[in-house]
């Protein structure tokens, strides 16, 4: 089974560059609150990383 990561939006994305909003939006969150599952890889990372502000590492 390939590794996957587990993350949770915990802020608003109003009031952040369009470029942010977008990569949140890609990770697949649309609501504070709501967690989602993806696949751990370095593309995935870097998103994590750009908004690390925004979102945080349930598991890994």
């Amino acid at each position: 089974m390939a590794k996957t990561i587990k993350i949770k939006q915990v802020r608003s994305i109003n009031g952040c560059k369009e470029d942010q909003r977008l990569t949140v939006r890609a990770l697949g969150l649309h609501r504070i609150n709501q967690t989602r599952e993806i696949a751990d890889n370095e593309g995935v990372r870097g998103m994590i990383f750009k908004v690390k502000h925004l979102v945080e590492i349930v598991e890994e």
